[in-house]
């Protein structure tokens, strides 16, 4: 924390006043010729929406980010703050940041006319310049903006023409600062309204009052397309007012994809250390959204957040975890009977059209899961024909006729050692994964064998049924049964 000083110190230090957008624009510029990273933390907009960005702030223009939902528009406005300097000076005391260069307030011009050079000067750190706000259909005038106080009336036994009886809104206190407002088209037509001058003049109205406040303020937007048309819309004049519209987007490939989420999901130092996630388990997880985004059974204008892959990860740790609580173990490894622990985590996260409520949720997040099982397969190894014919061998011959005279109980709440043990048994498995993922880790072949059973089953060439703590694969045809209910 900064030291108070007065006017005279601030002056003599050879501190130049900044409008926030010389301030952002100056810190942006230093960035940019240190090569060092604008936004932190942005995977997948390197090329498409940080130049926007860029381009945005060097214009000086208030910004709308318009896209679905989970995609990191307000990690975006939040980021912004680390372009503001670290420590911004105000006169003491003052409710909206005046700067004592140029004080727009009537607490600030009268006492820095009482006490000149001797002004006190306080310095707000940039982590208190952000004030962000969900527009909600409640919101009114005099949150925004502000409205008369009476108690301040009656206490400095002021009149209401007063201007020093006003209580200012969230939008005043944010002078010099950046104000994000989120879901725009979600508050009222007539509350936009009220933006209108704030964002071109700098006029500010309250009660009746007619300040001249010309207020410096970043203006951050979000906005979610599908809300023009089920909650409401961005009136004309103040999509005018705004200098830039910037479409995010989601990720556009699985690697992004994953360092989204390993950026983002929580996952303590312990259970890093002691669960372990095979590559192709980030995979599936994470082309479990992309299936998502392309299903005929999900809302394609609602979206399927980046946050959903997050929660599963959290889910799909948590499973593991449970393991280990259970069997005591020291250590052990995500498998993809694990997978279905992330069903809550899909259902939760998806908005479905007619047909998927028809097929109803639990069964639409099992077919996604189904679905990006079999991209990863078909991946890796051959397409499993749809139709064999007599005498002819595929790759996966041996491992049906073996489970003609057997069958395999995948145990969730087994040790590593017994869930290894019970795929090594069955060795045409063993031969398939070894010829196709030969320089693949022990852990991703694993995955890779139970990979193979589960597109098999998907494939209608074996049978897969499931309890509690188990799923059995069997050969069709044949009544399956749980070991472990003989």
């Amino acid at each position: 924390m900064k030291k108070e000083i007065t006017f005279k110190e601030l002056k003599d230090s050879g501190y130049k006043d900044k409008t926030i957008n010389e301030e952002i624009q100056g810190n942006l510029i230093a960035r940019i010729q240190d090569k060092k990273a604008v936004f932190e933390g942005l995977w997948g907009y390197e090329d498409t929406v940080v130049p926007q960005l860029k381009k945005a702030i060097l214009a000086g223009h208030h910004i709308n980010l318009l896209g679905l939902r989970g995609q990191a528009k307000t990690r975006i406005a939040r980021s912004m703050v680390d372009l503001l300097d670290e420590y911004m000076p105000i006169v003491k005391g003052s409710e909206i940041n005046d700067s004592p260069f140029n004080p727009i307030s009537k607490f600030a011009r009268d006492v820095i006319e009482e006490k000149g050079d001797e002004t006190p000067i306080s310095w707000v750190h940039r982590s208190n310049r952000f004030f962000e706000k969900l527009a909600t259909p409640d919101v009114n005038v005099s949150d925004l903006i502000g409205d008369i106080d009476p108690i301040k009336a009656a206490t400095l036994k002021l009149p209401y023409s007063d201007e020093r009886v006003l209580h200012y809104g969230m939008i005043p206190r944010a002078n010099r600062s950046i104000f994000v407002l989120n879901e725009l088209p979600d508050l009222q037509a007539r509350i936009q309204v009220s933006l209108f001058n704030i964002l071109q003049e700098g006029d500010v109205q309250i009660r009746g009052f007619q300040l001249r406040m010309p207020l410096d303020i970043q203006f951050v937007f979000t906005a979610n397309p599908e809300d023009y048309t089920n909650r409401g819309s961005i009136v004309t004049p103040l999509k005018d007012r705004i200098g830039s519209q910037i479409f995010t987007h989601y990720p556009k490939s699985i690697e992004l994809a994953k360092a989204i989420t390993e950026q983002e999901a929580r996952i303590s130092d312990d259970d890093k250390s002691r669960i372990s996630i095979p590559n192709l388990a980030k995979d599936v997880l994470e082309e479990v959204a992309f299936e998502a985004r392309n299903s005929e059974y999900v809302d394609a204008k609602s979206g399927v957040s980046a946050r959903m892959t997050i929660s599963a990860m959290e889910n799909l740790i948590a499973a593991a975890k449970l393991r280990l609580i259970e069997t005591g173990a020291d250590r052990t490894s995500v498998r993809l009977v694990d997978f279905t622990s992330i069903i809550p985590s899909i259902t939760g996260k998806i908005e479905l059209v007619y047909e998927g409520e028809q097929e109803g949720a639990d069964e639409v997040a099992r077919l996604l899961i189904d679905n990006a099982i079999m991209v990863q397969f078909e991946s890796l190894f051959p397409r499993i024909p749809k139709l064999e014919k007599a005498g002819i061998s595929t790759p996966y011959t041996d491992i049906i006729s073996w489970f003609n005279s057997n069958l395999l109980e995948l145990n969730y709440t087994d040790d590593d050692d017994d869930f290894r043990a019970s795929l090594l048994m069955v060795k045409p498995l063993v031969n398939l994964v070894d010829e196709y993922c030969k320089d693949f880790s022990d852990q991703d072949k694993l995955f890779c064998m139970e990979m193979v059973l589960w597109c098999l089953t998907i494939s209608n060439k074996l049978d897969k049924s499931e309890n509690d703590h188990a799923f059995t694969i069997d050969s069709l045809g044949r009544e399956s049964h749980f070991l472990g209910d003989n």
